[in-house]
C-alpha cells in the first residue's frame, strides 16, 4: 500500500488532464497518467519530472475499450494499492450542426465523454467502498448545463455525464465516497482552438485555472463536498 494518495487522471496527455495531474504532483500526490496518445503522455510525464521530482505511472489506454479499462485499473492497483481519487478527465469534442454530424462522431463523443467515466467508476467505486474513503471527480463542462448551437452531440455528453455524477453522488456519500463534478467554461486548450467561432485565448480560462479548482475541491476536509462546481471567466470582455 502506498503512503502517499493515488490519484488516477484520465486525458493527461495534454490540456486540462496534463495540468491537472502537474498540480497533484507538485503536491506530492502519486500521479496515473494514461490517454491515446503515448507520446503527449510521456511529454506530460517529462514535466511532472522536471518540476516536481515526482515519477508518475504512464498506462496508455483506449478508454472506448472496456479490457483497458479494466487493465488500467488492475495495473495502477497492482502498483500501489489503491486509487484514492479518480478524475474522469478524457473527453472528445466535435462541434457540428445537428444534419452534420455522423453516427460514428456521435458514438465517440459518448463513449470516451459518458460511458468511459461510467465503466472507470464501477470498477474504482468498490475498493472507495470498502475503505469508506475516496473521491471521483468528473470534469464536464458548462455545455453540460446549456444548449448551444453544434453542440447536439457534444453538449447531450456533458448533460448525461451531470445526471450520472448527481445520482452517484446520491448513491456514494453513505459510504464516505464524494462526487464531485466541474464544469468549466471555454478553456484555451487545442480541443477548442480549432473552431473558427471559439472565443479568443484571452478570453478564456486557462487549463490551471481549472487544475487549481479540481484540488482545491479535492482536499476539501473528508466531512464536507461540494458537489458542483461552475468555473467563468472573471471577465470574459477584457
Amino acid at each position: 500500500m502506498s503512503a502517499k494518495p493515488v490519484v488516477l487522471i484520465t486525458g493527461a496527455s495534454r490540456g486540462i488532464g496534463r495540468a491537472i495531474s502537474i498540480k497533484f504532483a507538485k503536491e506530492g500526490y502519486h500521479t496515473v497518467l494514461t490517454a491515446r496518445n503515448t507520446e503527449h503522455l510521456q511529454k506530460t510525464a517529462e514535466i511532472i519530472r522536471e518540476n516536481s521530482g515526482v515519477d508518475p505511472l504512464v498506462i496508455p489506454a483506449n478508454l472506448r475499450d472496456s479490457h483497458q479499462i479494466s487493465r488500467l485499473v488492475g495495473s495502477t492497483i497492482q502498483r500501489f494499492g489503491s486509487i484514492d481519487i479518480l478524475v474522469n478527465n478524457a473527453g472528445i469534442l466535435h462541434l457540428k450542426p445537428f444534419l452534420e454530424i455522423t453516427s460514428e462522431e456521435y458514438d465517440e463523443m459518448f463513449d470516451v465523454n459518458m460511458k468511459a467515466a461510467f465503466q472507470l467508476t464501477q470498477h474504482v467505486a468498490p475498493g472507495m467502498i470498502q475503505r469508506k474513503a475516496g473521491t471521483i471527480i468528473n470534469i464536464a463542462s458548462l455545455a453540460g448545463k446549456n444548449g448551444f448551437k453544434t453542440g447536439t452531440g457534444y453538449a447531450a455528453t456533458k448533460f448525461a455525464l451531470r445526471g450520472f455524477a448527481a445520482s452517484l453522488m446520491l448513491e456514494l456519500r453513505e459510504y464516505g465516497v464524494r462526487v464531485i463534478t466541474v464544469f468549466p467554461g471555454s478553456v484555451d486548450t487545442r480541443a477548442i482552438a480549432k473552431y473558427a467561432n471559439a472565443p479568443r485565448p484571452e478570453t478564456m480560462l486557462k487549463a490551471e485555472d481549472v487544475a487549481h479548482v479540481v484540488f482545491a475541491a479535492a482536499t476539501t476536509p473528508a466531512r464536507a463536498t461540494v458537489s458542483e462546481i461552475d468555473i467563468r471567466p472573471s471577465n470574459p470582455h477584457k
